[in-house]
């Protein structure tokens, strides 16, 4: 299942310097002038999960595989990127690509760090790069009406309801609302989905913050707190230099140790990879044997027999039953017995320890 996360934002907000964090590399250039990066760079990144390690070391395991979420590190956007400043139209293509954005926002003052705007103002910030994304939009929509509105003419409904939902967003983003936050989207998401927009894609808002107020923050970050806590949106703090620091180290015992001289349970590298895994509404199930303990990533809600296609189509197209245990009661006791049969209507719950039984077709 492939799983793709856009690294957006205004230049010199920290973008680059997340990615690095993320991917433990320098392969993105940080620098301080604007579009210091100008092709995406892409990496994948493994999915923190303690019960894997667990799992594995239980079942005494030769390999052990996570699940990934490719990182996609997009140069940064500017007032007019709608209309191709700063070579907009090239770096709103590469968001298009995605499914989910992770929107970096500056909260941290320091002259030596340039902002396009001269002075730092994080929810302006977030205002200029979500209007330059509904403005792009509403040119995709615009081009698509005249499409479907020349097929909805012959009669076919399925192009009369496209051209009605393209209408009613096209009403939506003019008046600066949110596709995501509107009632149309829930009863029409997969019709709204097929369009491929921007505004559709789920999106977490990371506020880089100064390292030294790495716990209790600042006036920044309240401000974004307190707005974006007005529309429901989700919101995370993290130090992109601190977590840089952080990647640089060799071992996790190193890591550890810095992270407890700072006050920091974990890492925001990876809350954020796990927030990522979390916006586009997934979770996991594993398979545990003495060759390998594996994590395999699957939409919440999805049944037994399409959570064994993830591994392999025989699974799904000859699905016979799944042996099904918990994780924590795998970890308990260990033994196969205390797996129970279940069915094709059979709904996956994060944490499953599975084994598929299945015809070959």
């Amino acid at each position: 299942m492939s799983l793709k996360c856009g690294i957006v934002g205004l230049p010199n907000v920290g973008k680059s310097t997340l990615f690095n964090a993320l991917t433990g590399s320098s392969k993105a250039e940080a620098a301080n002038y604007p579009f210091c990066t100008i092709e995406p760079n892409s990496a994948k990144v493994p999915v923190p999960d303690i019960r894997l390690q667990q799992l594995a070391a239980h079942a005494k395991s030769d390999s052990i595989i996570p699940a990934y979420v490719e990182f996609v590190d997009i140069a940064g956007l500017v007032s007019g990127a709608s209309k191709g400043e700063g070579l907009g139209n090239k770096f709103l293509s590469h968001i298009r690509e995605v499914d989910a954005i992770m929107h970096v926002v500056r909260c941290f003052d320091d002259r030596s760090i340039l902002h396009v705007s001269d002075t730092v103002d994080p929810v302006r910030d977030i205002q200029v790069i979500e209007t330059e994304l509904m403005l792009a939009d509403l040119q995709s929509l615009e081009k698509q009406l005249t499409t479907w509105r020349r097929q909805a003419k012959s009669g076919d409904s399925y192009a009369q309801n496209k051209e009605k939902v393209i209408l009613d967003l096209i009403a939506l983003l003019e008046k600066g609302i949110k596709i995501t936050k509107s009632d149309i989207f829930d009863v029409q998401k997969n019709v709204i989905l097929s369009l491929n927009l921007i505004t559709s894609k789920p999106c977490i808002y990371l506020c880089n913050i100064p390292d030294m107020c790495i716990n209790d923050g600042n006036e920044y970050l309240r401000s974004v707190y307190a707005y974006l806590k007005e529309r429901n949106d989700i919101p995370l703090s993290f130090s992109a230099q601190i977590e840089y620091e952080v990647s640089l180290l060799q071992s996790d015992a190193e890591k550890r140790q810095f992270l407890d001289t700072l006050g920091l349970k974990e890492s925001g590298v990876e809350r954020v990879a796990r927030a990522a895994y979390s916006l586009l509404n997934l979770e996991s199930y594993f398979t545990v044997g003495p060759q390998e303990t594996r994590m395999w990533t699957i939409s919440k809600g999805t049944k037994a027999p399409d959570a064994g296609g993830v591994i392999h189509s025989d699974f799904r197209d000859g699905f016979i039953k799944a042996e099904v245990i918990s994780c924590e009661d795998y970890l308990n006791t260990g033994k196969k017995v205390n797996m129970r049969i279940e069915g094709k209507e059979y709904i996956v719950q994060d944490g499953d320890v599975i084994h598929f039984l299945f015809n070959k077709t």
